[in-house]
């Protein structure tokens, strides 16, 4: 049977979701980028291909698709098996913390277990909405704009290095409409914030160790490295962070940091650090996602 002859019988939204399931299994794809399984991963990438929302109710995955319809769902289908880029970067956007946020391979992906910390206020550490938030090593601007969606008062600066992720993190801010309260800068990591302090830190900065940036998947190499390795224990970005935010950080002030399966990594660097390890409901079914939090007192009393 040809390749058309065995697509042909695919006449329904279902019919083209399970295929593309199928095929991702088979091609042994790796999901990680906003889904973790070919089911769902498939269903997005259908839907996205016949502009259908992701919430269209079931009724309608009975419905019979034209044969332009299928040509142009196989299409993206087998994009995404060839060419193994995340489903994020073939759509252009994903969701975070309820937000659409356009992306690209200039920025990671947003997927930080931060976005549930951010649902919930960074309770109990926050007393009080912060007046001035930083997300450090922003890419696409996801968690900053998601705070500034939070705290609606606060303003909220995006720095990065790159200016190909700045200019993803600015046409976001220009989509949220927060212009007048969130800014986008270049800096590396605080070099290009002389002088600015904030309430609360909030960063997501490199942290896999240049082995096993070497050892990941095709899918998560289309990401920039700039934006994930960092050094031989994957430590380096997140030393700067430790030694420099007590400079940038108000009396009271919180730093919120991602490092996801290098927890060990960085124990080793800074065993007696007090940090705290924030569980997450959504994650490792309600253990630890390598996310921590500490206060500039703390910072400065262990420096």
């Amino acid at each position: 049977m040809s390749r058309a002859a065995e697509t042909d019988v695919l006449t329904s939204v279902r019919d083209l979701v399970r295929w593309g399931a199928s095929r991702f299994r088979e091609a042994g794809l790796t999901f990680g980028h906003g889904t973790d399984n070919a089911l769902d991963e498939a269903f997005h990438l259908v839907l996205h291909a016949l502009h259908l929302p992701a919430d269209v109710p079931a009724i309608y995955l009975e419905s019979t698709v034209t044969a332009r319809e299928r040509t142009a769902a196989l299409k993206l289908l087998r994009t995404r098996i060839t060419t193994r880029k995340p489903a994020a970067y073939l759509l252009g956007h994903i969701e975070f913390c309820g937000l659409d946020f356009e992306v690209n391979e200039s920025v990671l992906i947003p997927r930080s277990p931060i976005g549930e910390l951010i649902a919930r206020g960074f309770m109990p550490w926050l007393q009080q909405p912060p007046a001035r938030v930083l997300d450090l090593c922003t890419g696409s601007g996801c968690i900053g704009i998601a705070c500034a969606a939070l705290f609606d008062e606060a303003e909220v600066d995006l720095a990065d290095l790159s200016p190909k992720a700045l200019a993803v993190a600015r046409r976001n801010i220009e989509k949220h409409v927060l212009g007048n309260r969130v800014r986008a800068i270049r800096s590396d990591v605080f070099d290009g914030l002389t002088n600015e302090v904030y309430d609360l830190i909030v960063t997501n900065p490199p942290y896999v160790p240049n082995a096993e940036w070497k050892a990941l998947s095709a899918e998560y190499r289309h990401e920039p490295k700039m934006a994930l390795a960092a050094g031989s224990d994957g430590m380096d970005i997140v030393a700067r962070i430790l030694d420099e935010a007590p400079r940038h950080l108000s009396n009271d002030g919180w730093l919120v940091c991602e490092v996801g399966g290098s927890v060990p990594e960085f124990e080793a660097r800074w065993p007696d650090l007090p940090v705290t390890w924030v569980d997450f409901v959504e994650e490792n079914g309600g253990e630890g996602a390598g996310v921590f939090i500490i206060s500039r007192a703390d910072l400065l009393a262990h420096r």
